[in-house]
């Protein structure tokens, strides 16, 4: 079969650089699990470096083309191939309980999707990593205080310690896209779980983002807060101004004034 040819509607763009291809490969530490699951594969650039490590390799690929590429071109790949929405597939069919990590060269138009679903799976996901946008992967390792500094960032790093790991510049795909990307790598911590009401403190952050200009004061008023807590000064602060553990924080004070998650 001949190259398979890119779908602007699946937002592929296909790396052609090998030595970008193996980095984002061995961003993998391959400890503490025993299988990867790479997504949108496309024609096995990053794929064939992943065959040649002592680990277990799934894809998942939602464009045919490419799967019938893949089953043709990497037989090792025989039974391993899954065609499937990564977004709406039930990953457990797979690895049931096991633990895995999820590597690949994402396609742009849904990468935070990709990230808020592995956030779903975090007891399964201790390593992911991959290329993005440049600016969504920015925006997943940024710290409080910046204007990237947001839900994407605050969820995933309660979770994962996150490091930006190198910039790729547009002329190495095909078709280039417009922007340039960036290879980043979450990393669960070793404790987890959070000290609040998780369904809470999703609420909260989302919550508060939703008006980032305005003070937690105002942005909150949904949740109706009681007078008295309203007047902690941490009140006095925007969402962009609050680390990760203050929203922690934030969320356990919210929780003793009585709101449910």
């Amino acid at each position: 079969m001949e190259k398979v040819k890119a779908k602007k509607h699946l937002g592929q763009h296909f790396l052609k650089d090998e030595s970008i291809a193996k980095a984002i490969a061995d961003t993998l530490s391959l400890e503490g699990y025993n299988e990867v699951l790479e997504i949108g594969p496309g024609m096995g650039v990053l794929t064939k470096y992943l065959l040649d490590k002592p680990i277990n390799t799934h894809v998942i690929e939602i464009d045919t083309e490419s799967v019938t590429y893949l089953g043709e071109n990497y037989p090792k790949l025989k039974d391993q191939i899954i065609s499937q929405d990564f977004l709406k597939y039930n990953i457990n069919e797979v690895y049931k309980d096991k633990q895995f990590a999820i590597i690949g060269n994402f396609p742009y138009n849904i990468s935070t999707q990709i990230v808020f679903r592995t956030l779903e799976f975090r007891d399964q996901i201790p390593e992911f990593s991959g290329m993005f946008q440049k600016e969504v992967a920015e925006r997943i390792c940024e710290k409080k205080g910046s204007k990237a500094y947001g839900i994407l960032s605050v969820l995933a790093q309660a979770f994962y310690i996150t490091e930006y790991l190198f910039t790729v510049d547009e002329n190495v795909f095909i078709p280039p896209p417009k922007v340039k990307s960036g290879v980043m790598k979450m990393t669960r911590k070793e404790d987890y779980s959070l000290p609040c009401g998780e369904k809470l403190f999703f609420t909260v952050v989302k919550t508060a983002f939703q008006q980032r200009r305005k003070t937690l004061r105002n942005s909150l008023k949904t949740l109706n807060l009681t007078d008295d807590l309203r007047l902690d000064t941490i009140f006095d602060k925007r969402p962009e101004q609050l680390s990760v553990e203050e929203f922690i924080e934030l969320t356990q004070k919210i929780e003793a004034d009585g709101v449910q998650s």
